[in-house]
């Protein structure tokens, strides 16, 4: 549960960045599965309806903290409607507004390089292909912010279609299983902003 902050665009102590590509061509597939785990996490924590800001869709509040006697974690959820290739158009307007400092970055975003099921969070490194990841190094200055990525899997041997048809086309898998691998991202993420998970 969260406390709501009404209008303006307060510092936060994360901002939390679902990457995908906006429109209903583009829902529900792979490539997107960072907006459902950004939307989950909107959810859970009752941040209410987004508004628009930073070029894309955001959310603001305040998490209840776990141990009582401690403060509340300001949070800022972030969904750019940039297009994946222009994501660092929408992220670093929104970091120098709320003044996040780059370690408080957590992206969430597709991983083709892991099977799907599988959630892995790290702090930095590589862009392995991304577009989105290579557009918020540019407009970052940096990597080094958080990921927690979201495995996707990638055709398997034999399979005409490519990669980038893979990520943009519909799921494959059943939307079941779609909806245990966005909340399991989900948690991950949440662990990552409540402190209870390391990156």
């Amino acid at each position: 549960m969260a406390i709501r902050l009404r209008g303006g665009t307060a510092p936060v102590d994360w901002l939390v960045v679902g990457l995908g590509n906006p429109g209903a061509r583009y829902a529900a597939t792979p490539h997107s599965v960072g907006f459902d785990v950004a939307r989950d996490l909107a959810s859970r924590w009752e941040l209410g309806k987004p508004r628009g800001a930073f070029n894309g869709e955001y959310y603001q509040g305040k998490i209840r903290p776990l141990d009582v006697g401690t403060d509340p974690i300001a949070v800022g959820v972030l969904l750019p409607q940039t297009f994946m290739n222009e994501s660092g158009r929408s992220v670093g307007p929104a970091r120098g507004r709320l003044k996040t400092p780059l370690d408080r970055i957590l992206v969430l975003h597709d991983e083709i390089d892991l099977r799907f099921g599988d959630v892995r969070c790290r702090l930095g490194g590589g862009l392995a292909g991304h577009n989105g990841l290579r557009s918020l190094k540019q407009h970052l200055g940096d990597t080094a912010f958080g990921r927690v990525r979201v495995g996707v899997g990638r055709p398997e041997a034999g399979d005409p279609m490519s990669v980038a048809d893979y990520v943009l086309s519909r799921w494959r898998q059943p939307q079941a299983d779609v909806d245990a691998l966005v909340g399991d991202a989900a948690d991950v993420a949440e662990a990552i902003i409540r402190g209870t998970r390391l990156l």
